[in-house]
């Protein structure tokens, strides 16, 4: 029984062997959550040098400087001038028809063509008016004898003063008709009344004309008239002489000049506006009658101010703006560290490819006249020397 007995398990054994584990597991525990922490920290002592090395990399790799070119802002007197719309009017311009009815046997023109004062354009039938004038020159030529006999009979009392003075008055008749007879041929050769440039062509040859029917338009396109308005308010500043700078949209870029010939001694009721005539020479007869232009009268220049060319301002929704360059410093190899800086300006008048600021620029200030797309505000630039585009050519005439 002894035996038996010192085999028997103890009450106590049992939860001391199923305690033994723990210790193991707490280990397993340990080694992985050490393991996690290297991991971790590895993560984060790669992310934290690899935002250091991208940031030494940017730190010492800037981008290249921007190639600009640059002005120097100068003051300048700006110039005044009344803009208005207005229209092209012909100096000398006329339908051609006829005075006196007739069917047309010869048309001696083209349309479109250029003609000369006088030059023949349409003949008309004459030759029933061509019979009248021989018969009254017939008549005439036996007034004349008849009047020269009564004459001599007369000197030697053979005739008395009442058939001479019958005979003058036939003479005189006949004479009458002829000139008459001569100034009807003549209204049937219609000519041009002066040189300029036909238009369409209104009639067919045997056509039967009335005294009016259009035969053709004769405009001369050497001088036009402008026709504008200004406020009233500008009356003061307006006088016969100025001159006026002419442009229209059908020549983009060409500038035309006028003089003011006329200026309305009445305002208008409706728009109080004042209504002023100029003239202008018509350079290779590009300008037609019927054109909308726009029409500045120079007035007198106003007080300086820095002036700019269109190129260095940058219209935007939010304002008006340029890039003032300054120096920043010295380099590395001594020369002065150039950067770009935004400045908000107040632009004024603009005219000839210029534009006044009013505000934001002073005189001697280096502008970027050409190539802002590639400057930011504070970014370093190159000035290359070069100088800011030139304005577009003049489009070729055809």
């Amino acid at each position: 029984m002894d035996g038996d007995l010192k085999t028997m398990p103890e009450v106590g054994d049992a939860p001391r062997r199923s305690a033994a584990p723990r210790p193991k597991t707490l280990r397993w525990f340990l080694i992985v959550g050490l393991l996690l922490l290297v991991v971790l920290g590895g993560l984060y002592g790669f992310n934290r040098y690899r935002e250091r090395a991208i940031a030494d990399f940017f730190a010492h790799n800037a981008p290249p400087p921007a190639q600009i070119s640059a002005v120097v802002a100068k003051s300048e007197i700006v110039p005044r001038s009344a803009t208005g719309i207005g229209s092209l009017a012909a100096v000398r311009q006329v339908t051609i028809t006829p005075e006196i009815g007739g069917r047309v046997t010869a048309i001696l023109f083209t349309p479109g063509e250029d003609v000369k004062a006088g030059e023949l354009l349409v003949q008309l039938n004459d030759a029933p008016d061509r019979g009248d004038l021989a018969n009254y020159q017939a008549q005439a030529r036996l007034a004349a004898v008849s009047l020269d006999r009564a004459q001599r009979l007369a000197r030697n009392q053979y005739e008395s003063q009442a058939n001479v003075d019958q005979a003058q008055s036939q003479l005189d008749q006949a004479k009458a008709l002829i000139q008459k007879t001569e100034a009807i041929i003549a209204q049937k050769q219609i000519r041009a009344p002066f040189a300029g440039r036909l238009g369409v062509r209104q009639i067919d040859l045997g056509q039967v004309l009335t005294a009016g029917t259009p035969i053709a338009t004769l405009t001369d396109l050497s001088k036009l008239y402008v026709n504008f308005t200004l406020p009233s308010s500008m009356r003061a500043e307006l006088k016969v002489g100025q001159r006026v700078d002419v442009t229209a949209d059908a020549f983009p870029g060409r500038h035309f000049t006028a003089t003011v010939t006329t200026i309305e001694p009445q305002i208008s009721p409706t728009t109080r506006t004042i209504t002023l005539q100029a003239t202008m020479d018509n350079p290779d007869n590009m300008l037609l009658p019927g054109m909308f232009v726009n029409a500045a009268v120079q007035l007198p220049p106003g007080p300086q101010a820095v002036v700019l060319p269109e190129t260095a301002v940058d219209y935007t929704l939010y304002g008006d703006s340029v890039y003032v360059v300054r120096e920043s410093g010295k380099g590395a190899d001594g020369k002065p560290v150039l950067t770009a800086h935004r400045v908000p300006v107040k632009t004024g008048k603009r005219w000839d490819d210029k534009v006044a600021i009013l505000s934001g620029v002073k005189p001697g200030d280096e502008v970027v006249a050409a190539g802002q797309i590639k400057v930011q505000d504070g970014g370093r630039v190159v000035v290359t020397g070069n100088p800011p585009p030139a304005p577009p050519a003049e489009p070729p005439l055809h």
